[in-house]
């Protein structure tokens, strides 16, 4: 008899502006294939996955998964208002941030409702369908802060002063998005005291997977899933990696510039990497690219047995940089976030990408037959 506890599913979104677009593309071939395995044509993914995390961009594509809708809508949410949400404000406005906070909070407002349309969804509603984290980073402490609507966390208990699930939706959206010279931050007051929080690429969780698997296994976070190769799986879809590079110049000529519009993105980049890096470790990776030359994808064992695997691992995410014969032509090399007139391109980059490496087998774990054989991997280069 096997008394194994059921499969529990994590789906985690990177951060990274407009080039959430590019997920879409890869979220709408897995519902697909959830779809026609099911024969359910109205599926969504929040029928599928029980905890769904997200950093920025992808915190917004995590909260419409976990409030229902399908992959689609949330594309044509993306596509007919991001130049409301990328508006720009005044000259005088711009020198504090390049955007307005105002429209993009209006649509957070508009779409987070409670059902009478006007009361404004908590996170502690019960119109999210599974368990949602949000990322973001408290600016006033200086520390990450993913919070999630579980009702047994510390932080969600309704007699504290600070409980989480009393805060809007739409203001938890707002804050993981605050990037910063984009938008402000997000002032969100509790128990009387104000903090700004920002955007949650500036944590090391612009790369949300591996969080989403402490918080949903350590026993502080108070849900508690048993963690095993069998147990959990966790499926993690990037922007498009762009890795960030110095400008082609002698070391003498490099300038304040260069290095100012260098250091964020390696910072973030380079984290975001090793998060991957520590999930293909500790998880059994059924598909990932090649992490570098010399590690390769790890898509064997590592430091832990079969046994000792705490989750299964499928990563989706491809360059969107100058090593990408599409994106080397644009001005920098890069898919900059907030360049809307890239959206057609980012579109058919990730169908592209998602009809290569999208598969049903990446979906579950392996059979134990097949569980450590070689070239299980995708080795495509990066």
């Amino acid at each position: 008899m096997n008394n194994r506890p059921p499969l529990k599913r994590i789906l985690a979104l990177d951060g990274g502006g407009i080039r959430g677009v590019f997920s879409l593309q890869i979220l709408e071939r897995i519902e697909k294939h959830f779809r026609e395995e099911q024969n359910k044509p109205d599926l969504v993914l929040g029928d599928i996955f029980d905890l769904i995390a997200g950093t920025s961009t992808g915190a917004i594509i995590a909260a419409f998964l976990s409030w229902g809708l399908p992959v689609k809508e949330i594309e044509k949410l993306y596509l007919g208002h991001s130049p409301e949400m990328f508006a720009k404000g005044s000259w005088a406005q711009q020198w504090k941030s390049k955007y307005k906070p105002e429209a993009i909070e209006q649509f957070f407002r508009e779409r987070f409702t409670e059902e009478d349309g006007v009361t404004p969804a908590l996170l502690g509603t019960k119109r999210l369908k599974k368990l949602l984290l949000i990322v973001m980073r408290n600016g006033s402490t200086g520390s990450p802060w993913p919070v999630c609507n579980n009702p047994k966390a510390i932080y969600n208990d309704r007699a504290h002063a600070e409980c989480n699930l009393d805060i809007p939706l739409w203001q938890l959206l707002r804050a993981s998005t605050a990037a910063p010279t984009y938008f402000p931050p997000e002032e969100i007051t509790l128990a009387g005291n104000t903090r700004l929080f920002m955007d949650g690429g500036l944590t090391p969780y612009n790369n949300p997977a591996l969080i989403a698997v402490m918080m949903s296994t350590l026993p502080r976070y108070r849900i508690e899933w048993p963690a095993g190769r069998k147990l959990i799986h966790l499926v993690s879809v990037g922007t498009g990696l762009a890795r960030a590079r110095l400008p082609g110049k002698a070391a003498s000529e490099l300038n304040l510039l260069d290095h100012i519009r260098y250091i964020a993105p390696a910072l973030i980049g380079s984290v975001a990497a090793e998060q991957d890096f520590l999930c293909r470790v500790l998880g059994d990776c059924v598909h990932g690219a090649v992490w570098d030359s010399e590690a390769g994808a790890l898509e064997m064992p590592t430091l832990l047995s079969a046994q000792e695997q705490k989750f299964t691992y499928a990563r989706y995410d491809q360059p969107l940089d100058a090593t990408h014969p599409r994106i080397k032509q644009l001005p920098g090399g890069q898919a900059q976030l907030d360049n809307l007139e890239l959206i057609p391109l980012l579109q058919e980059l990730g169908k592209e990408y998602a009809q290569r490496h999208v598969m049903k087998e990446h979906l579950y774990p392996r059979s134990e037959e097949v569980a450590f054989s070689s070239c299980r991997c995708s080795l495509t280069q990066q």
